[in-house]
């Protein structure tokens, strides 16, 4: 399975079409995508989500419709 970075407006618009919304796990500094059905996960704004992928320098990646945030390259 490859990686392949992709660009934050580009994800989130994937995101959006498989209705897919930002996250926080609760109590930690960890972000991703979420149906908002868990409640270990907090729904946040896209702005947020946007500002800690600068802030920590991470960065999304898909593979075939599977995307996942880790550390930029």
């Amino acid at each position: 399975m490859v990686m392949e970075p992709v660009g934050v407006e580009d994800a989130i618009e994937k995101a959006k079409k498989k209705g897919l919304r930002p996250g926080r796990v609760k109590g930690t500094d960890g972000i991703q995508f979420t149906k908002g059905r868990n409640n270990r996960i907090e729904v946040i704004t896209w702005e947020e989500f946007r500002s800690t992928l600068a802030e920590r320098e991470l960065e999304v990646f898909d593979s075939n419709g599977f995307m996942k945030i880790m550390k930029r390259r």
